[in-house]
């Protein structure tokens, strides 16, 4: 089987792929239908938490597989409760709405931060703020919140009421909350696809400060970010804010597509009967994987994912070719000197596979490589980039 022309006869051409088929994996390790091993540095975009394969994820899939596979929101179901419970203690939000991406967890966001204020204030205060170089989501309302021009091509007209200010400057936001247009405002506190880049700590605070003043509502974009991603459960408790609705993805399910909205106390009645829905979201064997992700982000584990990251920054420090590091726990980026695509087909030749962001090489290993693998997988980067 010709796996790279059947794809180009029958799959829409929305991808550059790498030359590299993958067939089989085992936690950090993937491998080709050649048998050759990659240490994976990227986990599916920050998907696969633990890993392909995780035996203690597969067996709770498994086990609800011979159970319930889907029901609707129709009914009750236990997977779907135990989970958001799990999602409240640990991060101090109330309830929850789940879905099956993080587009679709940013769209309920909107739709509840416009809802909110159309209850309180009226159909004029519907204005959404997000940051240039952001980046929320790939359906057309998702991609009218995203700050970054080249993927407004082709796709208009888009979403009115989005308005994208600069980062980290904490005059243009106070002016635009002030001006008793806007509903909410959306951060991604580390711009993933941006470039890995994380805001500053006190332009967030005075953000949080701004929004709460002229209760204007802060949404916190954790789809790349959170599920222990930076060495936080989500990264907004490093930060120290308390948003009014966070958005997650992507590690959620440790592999499986689910998205979750999150509410606090001031925005989990928003919603309402008829208001917003769902047929596959909170499904329950997605549910049952994301249990078994969530249930074990605990202290040493998070406190596994800084030393992680204190091992990157050692090994790449002062390294030749480098020319900075940017980033929080497991989720970060190098800046090179040499073109980072180029650096990453190398360390692939190498057995290693890293991502991109922008120009520079990133790294979205497992949460639970174990350090050996990544210093290897660094020490391989590091020979790349000289």
């Amino acid at each position: 089987m010709d796996i790279k022309a059947l794809d180009k006869q029958y799959i829409a051409n929305t991808y550059k792929r790498f030359d590299l088929d993958l067939v089989r994996g085992h936690k950090q390790f993937l491998y080709d239908s050649n048998g050759k091993q990659y240490i994976d540095m990227g986990s599916g975009i920050a998907v696969n938490s633990f890993g392909v394969a995780d035996e203690q994820w597969k067996q709770a899939i498994i086990a609800q597989l011979d159970k319930l596979q889907h029901t609707s929101n129709l009914y009750y179901t236990y997977p779907q409760v135990e989970l958001a419970k799990l999602l409240c203690k640990k991060s101090g939000m109330s309830k929850v709405f789940f879905a099956n991406s993080g587009a679709e967890a940013n769209e309920c966001a909107i739709k509840t931060a416009r809802k909110y204020s159309s209850d309180k204030y009226g159909q004029d205060r519907h204005t959404i703020i997000t940051l240039e170089n952001s980046f929320h989501g790939r359906t057309v309302t998702t991609l009218s919140a995203t700050g970054q021009d080249v993927f407004h091509k082709h796709f208009g007209p888009f979403t009115q009421g989005f308005l994208h200010v600069k980062v980290n400057d904490t005059k243009e936001m106070e002016k635009h909350i002030k001006s008793g247009h806007v509903c909410a405002v959306m951060l991604e506190l580390i711009q993933g696809e941006g470039g890995v880049i994380p805001l500053d700590k006190d332009y967030v605070a005075n953000t949080e400060k701004l929004c709460k003043e002229n209760d204007v509502l802060l949404i916190i974009d954790e789809v790349q970010t959170g599920i222990g991603r930076t060495g936080a459960f989500y990264s907004y408790m490093r930060y120290e804010i308390q948003p009014d609705i966070v958005t997650s993805a992507k590690g959620l399910g440790g592999g499986l597509p689910i998205g979750a909205t999150l509410f606090n106390e001031k925005t989990h009645n928003v919603l309402d009967y008829g208001s917003h829905g769902s047929t596959f979201g909170g499904n329950p064997v997605c549910c049952a994987g994301a249990i078994s992700v969530v249930s074990r982000i605990n202290n040493k584990l998070l406190k596994d994912v800084l030393e992680k990251e204190k091992i990157v920054r050692e090994l790449l420090q002062g390294a030749k070719g480098v020319q900075s590091i940017s980033g929080t726990g497991l989720m970060l980026a190098v800046k090179t000197e040499k073109d980072a695509k180029e650096i990453v087909e190398k360390c692939m030749a190498n057995g290693v596979l890293f991502l991109t962001a922008k120009d520079k090489i990133r790294m979205l290993p497992p949460l639970n490589i174990c350090k050996k693998s990544l210093a290897k997988a660094v020490k391989v980067l590091k020979e790349a980039c000289e």
